[in-house]
Formats: C-alpha cells, sequence, structure tokens
C-alpha cells in the first residue's frame, strides 16, 4: 500500500511539474527582447516581477522599505529583497528583469509543491490533489506576484487547524497577514474555534483564545515590528495605498459602476466594502455554524470568496488566493471548474482592456471586464452557497493524517 501510494505521489509530482513548466513558459515567452507591441497584455504574459525590477529599484539592490518603498506587506517585501539578492548572485552581470522573473517563478513553484505535499500528508484523495497539481490559477500566476508565499501560509493554517492546533495555525495565519491581508478571514474562526470548544471548562476555553490572539498578533508583529520601528512612513504604504487606490475594474463596487447601477467614489466603496464585509461575514459563519461548528475552519473558504467579492480590489492573481481552499474544502468539484473556466475569461479582459488602452487588438472594454467578472461573481456565490448548505468532502474527516 505504502509503495502504490509512494508511486501515486511521484506522478502528482510529476504532473505538478508540467503545469508549473507551462506556468513558467507563459511569462518568459515574451521576456526575450522585452516586451513591445503590447504583447504582455495580448497573450497574458504580465507580470508584476519585471517593473519592480527597475521601479523598485531591484536591480540597485536596494532594501525595501529602509531604501526604498513598496506597496507590499513586509514579508513579501522581504522576499522581493531575496530573490533580487539571489538574482544578482546567479547571474552577476547578466541579471535583468528576465532573470528576477525566472527566480520569482523558480520560488513560487519550489512553494506550489510545498502546497502539494502539505495536502497529501493530510490524506486528501487522489482526485482533489490532481485539481491542485494541474490548476490553471498555477499557469497563469505562478510568474506572476508573489502571492504563493501568502497562499501556502493558508493552507498550512487551514490544516493546523484541521488538526485542531488552533495556536499553531493561528501563527501561522499571522504570518500570511504579513504576507498578504488576505489570512486575516481566518483568524475569527480560529478564535471562534478555541473560545466554543467542547471538553473543556470556559476557564481554559478563554486561557486558549488569549494564546490563539497572541501567536496571531505575534507572528504578525515578529515579522513587522523592526520595520515600523525603522521606516515606519515607508512601512505604512502597503496600507496607505490600499485605502487611497480607487478600485480595479473587475472589483464588484466597478463592476456596478461599469453596469450604470451604482456609481461610487473612492471613499464610499472603502465604507460600503467594509460593511458588506462585515455583515456578509457574520451572515457566513451565522448560517455555517450549525453544520461546521464542530470545524469552523471550513468557512475559511466562503469567507475569503465573500472578501473577494466584496473587496474594491479584484486584481487577475486574487483567484489564486482561492484555488487551493476550494480544493481543499468545497463540496463540489465541478461549481469549482466553471470557477477556473469564468476566471479565465475575466483574465484575458483584463489585459485585452490594456492592450486597446494601447491602441492594440483583440481589445476589451469596461463592459467587457463587467460582464466576464459578474459570470465569475455568480459562480463564487454559487460556492459560498454550496459550502454552507453541503456536507464538506470525505478527506476532510479522514484520520489520521499520512506519516
Amino acid at each position: 500500500m505504502r509503495l502504490r501510494m509512494d508511486r501515486h505521489f511521484r506522478i502528482l509530482l510529476i504532473g505538478l511539474a508540467v503545469t508549473c513548466l507551462l506556468g513558467f513558459g507563459f511569462k518568459q515567452h515574451c521576456m526575450p527582447g522585452g516586451w513591445t507591441d503590447s504583447e504582455q497584455y495580448l497573450t497574458g504574459c504580465y507580470s508584476d516581477a519585471v517593473p519592480f525590477w527597475s521601479a523598485r529599484e531591484v536591480d540597485k539592490g536596494k532594501v525595501p522599505y529602509l531604501q526604498t518603498p513598496i506597496e507590499y506587506p513586509v514579508l513579501t517585501g522581504a522576499a522581493i529583497w531575496v530573490e533580487g539578492v539571489a538574482t544578482h548572485l546567479i547571474f552577476g552581470k547578466r541579471a535583468n528583469d528576465a532573470k528576477f522573473l525566472g527566480v520569482v517563478t523558480a520560488v513560487n513553484i519550489a512553494l506550489a509543491f510545498l502546497v502539494l505535499w502539505m495536502l497529501w500528508r493530510a490524506g486528501m484523495d487522489r482526485k482533489r490533489l490532481w485539481w491542485w497539481a494541474a490548476a490553471p490559477p498555477l499557469i497563469l500566476y505562478v510568474g506572476h506576484n508573489w502571492d504563493m508565499i501568502a497562499v501556502t501560509l493558508a493552507v498550512w493554517a487551514m490544516l493546523l487547524a484541521r488538526e485542531n492546533r488552533l495556536i499553531a495555525a493561528a501563527g501561522a495565519a499571522g504570518l500570511g497577514v504579513a504576507a498578504k491581508l488576505f489570512p486575516v478571514v481566518m483568524l475569527p474562526l480560529l478564535v471562534f474555534s478555541a473560545f466554543f470548544e467542547t471538553g473543556r471548562s470556559w476557564w481554559q476555553r478563554i486561557v486558549r483564545t488569549g494564546w490563539v490572539k497572541l501567536a496571531a498578533i505575534g507572528a504578525w508583529l515578529a515579522v513587522n515590528l523592526p520595520v515600523i520601528l525603522l521606516a515606519p512612513k515607508n512601512w505604512s504604504e502597503f496600507y496607505l495605498f490600499s485605502q487611497s487606490r480607487s478600485g480595479t475594474a473587475a472589483g464588484s463596487w466597478d463592476v456596478l459602476g461599469a453596469l450604470g447601477i451604482l456609481p461610487l467614489g473612492t471613499e464610499a466603496k472603502n465604507l460600503y466594502a467594509g460593511l458588506a464585509f462585515v455583515i456578509g461575514g457574520a451572515a457566513i459563519i451565522a448560517l455555517g455554524w450549525k453544520r461546521h461548528h464542530a470545524r469552523l475552519w471550513l468557512l475559511s473558504t466562503p469567507l475569503l470568496a465573500w472578501f473577494m467579492l466584496t473587496n474594491k480590489v479584484y486584481s487577475p492573481q486574487f483567484d489564486l488566493w482561492l484555488w487551493p481552499l476550494l480544493v481543499m474544502t468545497a463540496p463540489r468539484l465541478w461549481p469549482v471548474a466553471l470557477f477556473a473556466g469564468t476566471s479565465v475569461v475575466a483574465y484575458f479582459a483584463e489585459f485585452w482592456f490594456f492592450a486597446g488602452a494601447d491602441g492594440a487588438w483583440p481589445s476589451a472594454s469596461t463592459i467587457d471586464i463587467a460582464w466576464a467578472a459578474t459570470a465569475r461573481a455568480m459562480v463564487m456565490l454559487w460556492i459560498i452557497a454550496d459550502c454552507l448548505r453541503r456536507e464538506p468532502p470525505e478527506w476532510v474527516g479522514r484520520w489520521p493524517v499520512r506519516v
């Protein structure tokens, strides 16, 4: 049995390697000679790593926050600097944006393999493991940005919570928040899990809840506090930028505005986004409590989907946040396939909009983006309802995990 499972895992590794190589080629194919004639938008090969090389002075080796501002949380900024240093060490005088993109993608690929190993070790069935090993979002985004850091930490936090290791899960989620904001949706679920845990006295629950909070705050502070003390202005760039930006064309509030339903300014979007997330998030927890109160971590998936829908910003790579959680917890997988399909359409609608702005063809309009984003949103709402109404996948209750 063990030999057979090992053979299956090796096949999964090969499958993931093929997926990641496709993702590597998808971003690298237009790098020789640099981006020309809007090919980064027309073919979808755009990557944030390329403009960051010079615009954030990675090429000069400057330290984020201390020597140059950067609009990312500290753990991601640290990764960008380390990858920039690695690019210079590996390639020397030949270091450039293409080589930096290669290093960034290689790190993300390593994290994708780590996620596969964690899911396999947790006992996930082979079919769902293939949904990660052959994930369309990996092809689109493994070389797009630095989101795989937070994705990996979020998956780790989910698996720790499954084992009822709530303090460790909170620490992992806190580190995730230090890389990207979205793992914050897990924290209230971990707190509630500790406070309402059966089989413990009220005093034990209160103490454990306190440790869960301290673990999350401590992990976040351990990463952020040195930068807060040394460069408070540059540290705050991410939070100020997030508050001041008007939104993105695929964000729900811009979609409503493009369709003429609810045009809003930036301050109104900030207010409505916060209210919608809090009210809807409370409803998701309340509706999911009866079925999932013994394993509230499962509600991280619908909460994250709701966070993405209510946020004023919906960048293309946000789909990668949700994908592994869907693979882990979605009761049915065919709505997940619809999410992948609508996400691909929304991806190219956004980038063809930028191509059109450059006078290239094919092009898309904000209305095209709005309809594509609406289709994706309908599927996400369907998945949220599924997560609340249906039983989770069988592997969630399988115990013990593989050793």
